[in-house]
């Protein structure tokens, strides 16, 4: 049969396990504002978590040198021994924590850390607990392990926090993880030391449960707040917990597809036979590269963590003082989560009735401003903003969302 008269797809079906899985939201919202950008519209986009900062000469110039050497060759499996070295002397040195080389993995990334970990450990039907509003990418990868999330929402009212007594309902025999992120993408919030104490004595209670700590916006918090990992906090748990980290964030070096984490060595190596079938080893210049984000001058990270810090105020003030919008003042990272409650029941210009977060979403795309909605992170109605752009965006953006929501029509009130 010619190809012009074969169907597309023809007789394709996706394995079940990623049948009800889509492409990331946010890289689809990212990618329809990217095309009316080219298109010509004077599209801001606020949707990526990446910073809009470039990685620092010093890293750039230590993968240049790696490639002058010929360090272009496959390393060992899950890191080189001087990266796992650079690993191990930052958890001492920020976190306080010891592992051996046997008990840290590098991986393309944070994500395959968290890949790694899932597919290694759950069997068909075993449980995560994820607080929500998360990362969309941990329930994902959840599923195509095999099993099942159990989200739990954490409102603003909590401070987006998960509470000791609603995981302490949440947990079953068949509870495998506690997923932890903090500061959280999307909503910046921060789990202080003795937030982590209290999740750690109901852990306790529950031997079967292991807890996942992903810390990668670790080194951007803001008004003294004191970043605490989980595994400092619970020394007595070390042996339940994975630490995961990476070097996107904090270094600008998102591309360069680095993550870590350290844990208990049987964990360690049974996420290593995961790796060895799927990646193989991270690329070994983006090893050296890495290696000087850890062991060099961290001079930068504070100056664009200051950076961030004022570009989170701005867009705080600024969405606050929108009616029908209110935004928390995060912790960390560089998203805010905004409620948009306010908005829900009004109608556009045009009479679309705002109904959802999605509808804010895509009114304010009208409008030349991408965000991306509360739903897609487990919790509504909100809209994120990633900062991570200039000021001069910003202050675009924030007159744009202003200047849209005053034209949403109030909704008619019948008389009582």
């Amino acid at each position: 049969m010619s190809a012009a008269l074969r169907s597309p797809g023809a007789g394709f079906s996706p394995a079940p396990r990623i049948a009800t899985i889509g492409v990331s939201e946010i890289l689809r919202i990212t990618a329809k504002a990217g095309a009316l950008k080219r298109a010509g519209r004077p599209m801001i986009v606020l949707g990526a978590g990446e910073p809009d900062f470039d990685t620092p000469e010093p890293i750039k110039n230590a993968a240049i040198r790696a490639i002058g050497a010929g360090a272009t060759k496959y390393t060992a499996l899950d890191g080189s021994p001087e990266l796992k070295e650079a690993v191990r002397r930052k958890f001492s040195r920020e976190n306080g924590l010891v592992f051996t080389q046997d008990e840290v993995t590098c991986g393309a990334g944070a994500k395959q850390i968290l890949y790694n970990a899932f597919m290694a450990t759950l069997a068909e039907g075993d449980e995560v607990v994820i607080p929500t509003p998360y990362w969309t990418s941990y329930s994902d990868i959840v599923t195509i392990a095999g099993g099942r999330p159990v989200l739990l929402p954490c409102g603003a009212e909590a401070g987006f926090r998960l509470q000791p007594a609603q995981l302490e309902a949440a947990i079953t025999p068949r509870t495998r993880w506690l997923l932890l992120n903090s500061p959280s993408n999307p909503s910046g919030a921060g789990y202080r030391a003795e937030d982590l104490a209290a999740l750690a004595a109901v852990i306790r209670r529950h031997p079967q449960v292991w807890v996942m700590s992903d810390d990668m916006y670790e080194h951007i918090v803001y008004d003294g707040f004191r970043f605490a990992t989980f595994a400092a906090v619970a020394p007595d748990l070390t042996e339940r917990t994975l630490t995961v980290n990476g070097v996107s964030k904090a270094y600008a070096m998102t591309g360069w597809r680095i993550g870590y984490g350290g844990g208990p060595s049987a964990l360690i190596k049974a996420m290593a036979v995961v790796q060895s079938q799927a990646t193989s080893c991270p690329c070994s210049v983006s090893q050296a590269a890495a290696i000087a984000a850890l062991d060099g001058p961290q001079d930068v990270v504070a100056e664009r963590r200051m950076a961030f810090q004022r570009r989170r105020d701005l867009v705080v003030q600024g969405l606050n003082a929108v009616p029908g919008l209110d935004c928390p003042v995060p912790d960390g990272a560089f998203y805010t989560f905004a409620s948009c409650a306010g908005l829900i029941g009004t109608r556009t210009p045009e009479g679309r009735v705002i109904g959802s977060d999605r509808d804010v979403a895509d009114y304010l795309l009208d409008a030349d401003v991408a965000v991306v909605p509360g739903s897609c992170f487990g919790l509504e109605p909100f809209f994120r903003i990633s900062y991570a752009t200039s000021d001069e965006e910003l202050r675009v953006a924030l007159a744009r969302i202003a200047q849209a929501c005053s034209a949403l029509v109030a909704p008619v009130r019948a008389n009582s």
